[in-house]
């Protein structure tokens, strides 16, 4: 008797369950519509001539050889490579510090917390043309610069090249700095506050016991703001669009901006897809290579 009930236990063990991929299948199918298919579709046409009018004809490689061979394009992943350099380091550190200020028990905390937000819920297009405005010869930040140093200020911000990647790059850290903010902050409260107690008794007290007890405790934290902030300079394109047009010279051009200028500008959709597949590959391999480095295994 019990070896009979044994065997039917393992059998009911052994059967396969299709209730939770049932639910799952609505989401997978939407995600296969509107994430995996476009993706494929942009593979195979990387390898083709289109120009949204006639039928695509295959080219083979010779997309992928003309982007080796583009000064602009190697022009352009250099400037997504200085977002990368100057943005992330700030987007990963600068939220940090902030997340701890405002976890502080204090009066009004809350609407500081709102304050920092703000620029994350404000339009991208409402945000680039106002720095427009402040980055302008005759904007606020000159009419700044200019009663500080007691003499007439007119910095072209957006017109040199020399500064105008840089302005974007602060635009690009402004609005990401209460997103990152809020992601922190929600690593800091899940810290038992037994922790600080007992840190404080062996002597480990004021910005110590964060370099102590907050910054390995929030490593997955940082792994995850330093993955999401590394894409998100990789795909810089609004603040440039509205801001400076990529220009002057090709200066604030990155990548997707080059991508958006072939594709639906000169309508090489082609080599639009090309350089889009060459970016997801440079995507994944800095994912990668930054999940790696911040997050090394152990040895054994």
């Amino acid at each position: 008797m019990q070896s009979d009930l044994k065997r039917k236990r393992s059998k009911l063990g052994k059967k396969f369950v299709w209730t939770p991929y049932l639910f799952l299948l609505p989401a997978i199918a939407f995600l296969c519509l509107t994430s995996f298919l476009p993706v494929l579709q942009a593979i195979y046409l990387s390898f083709t001539s289109y120009d949204f009018v006639g039928e695509a004809s295959f080219t083979g490689w010779q997309n992928y050889q003309t982007l080796w061979r583009d000064r602009t394009f190697w022009k352009t992943l250099g400037n997504t490579i200085i977002y990368l350099v100057f943005a992330v380091p700030s987007l990963v550190i600068l939220p940090l510090g902030l997340a701890i200020l405002v976890n502080q028990k204090l009066r009004s905390i809350k609407f500081f917390r709102a304050i920092y937000y703000f620029p994350v819920i404000v339009s991208v297009v409402v945000a680039g043309i106002a720095w427009k405005w402040v980055y302008a010869q005759n904007g606020i930040l000159n009419y700044f610069l200019s009663l500080i140093s007691f003499q007439s200020v007119t910095i072209p911000w957006l017109t040199d090249p020399k500064t105008a990647i840089f302005a974007i790059i602060s635009v690009v850290i402004w609005r990401g700095v209460g997103y990152y903010m809020v992601i922190y902050l929600a690593g800091l409260q899940a810290i038992p506050a037994d922790l600080y107690e007992a840190a404080a008794i062996d002597g480990s007290d004021g910005w110590q016991k964060h370099w102590d007890i907050t910054i390995p405790l929030m490593r997955p934290y940082i792994i995850l703001v330093a993955v999401i902030s590394s894409i998100s300079a990789m795909k810089v394109f609004e603040e440039v669009y509205i801001m400076s047009q990529g220009g002057p010279a090709n200066s604030t051009k990155t990548v997707v901006y080059y991508l958006y200028d072939k594709g639906f500008t000169s309508l090489e959709m082609g080599y639009a897809s090309a350089i889009g597949v060459f970016l997801f590959l440079i995507i994944f391999m800095l994912s990668v290579l930054t999940f790696k480095f911040i997050n090394p295994a152990k040895n054994p």
